[in-house]
């Protein structure tokens, strides 16, 4: 069995084969036979677990199973409590409701490197960070809650998934590193030995 994580760059699609205008994963990643555990829209960057591993895949990409995702999202404008409580709560976005998230604003990520090309900088618009920790990860959703509060996102970066954590890994965009799948990295416990 394998398992890769890999930091997805800004722009690649999340398949393998090869694209007319985008990279794609096969760009960054050589290894025969692995597939993405979920998916990150072209326009997000960070954390994507790739495996051989059929049920491995469904436990990282499948809602059911509850893994939290964390991310970081550069939003416009400046949230208060009010938008981070609506955020947490759940959020309707017309064909469902978002499950409760944790939701905070935090600093402006001193060690994650520059997005090119860069996001569109207004003056008269700050902009802030806000981390979220989903156990879902349905389509845009991310982008899709921010921006039903009020403040739109304007980069997006997966950082963590289970109790990996892509600065910890030091992944450059584009790189990437063989995981072990016995190590509790989705905060499971781990059996070891013959039962």
């Amino acid at each position: 069995m394998r398992l890769i994580a890999l930091n997805k760059p800004f722009g690649t699609i999340c398949q393998f084969s090869a694209h007319e205008t985008r990279p794609s994963l096969g760009d960054w990643v050589h290894v025969p036979g692995v597939y993405p555990a979920g998916r990150l829209d072209a326009d997000s960057e960070g954390l994507l677990l790739l495996t051989d591993d059929g049920a491995l895949q469904a436990r990282i990409a499948e809602p059911r199973h509850k893994l939290v995702k964390r991310y970081w999202a550069q939003v416009e404008g400046a949230p208060d409590e009010a938008a981070l409580l609506k955020l947490a709560a759940g959020v309707d976005l017309g064909d469902y409701v978002t499950r409760p998230c944790q939701a905070r604003v935090i600093d402006a990520p001193a060690d994650i490197w520059p997005r090119v090309p860069p996001i569109r900088y207004r003056a008269a618009i700050p902009t802030t960070w806000v981390e979220l920790a989903i156990t879902e990860g349905k389509n845009r959703q991310v982008r899709r809650m921010t921006a039903a509060v009020g403040f739109p996102t304007l980069r997006l970066v997966r950082v963590g998934i289970g109790a990996l954590d892509l600065m910890a890994l030091g992944l450059a965009p584009g790189q990437w590193r063989t995981l072990s799948p016995d190590a509790p990295w989705d905060g499971s416990p781990r059996r070891t030995g013959a039962k």
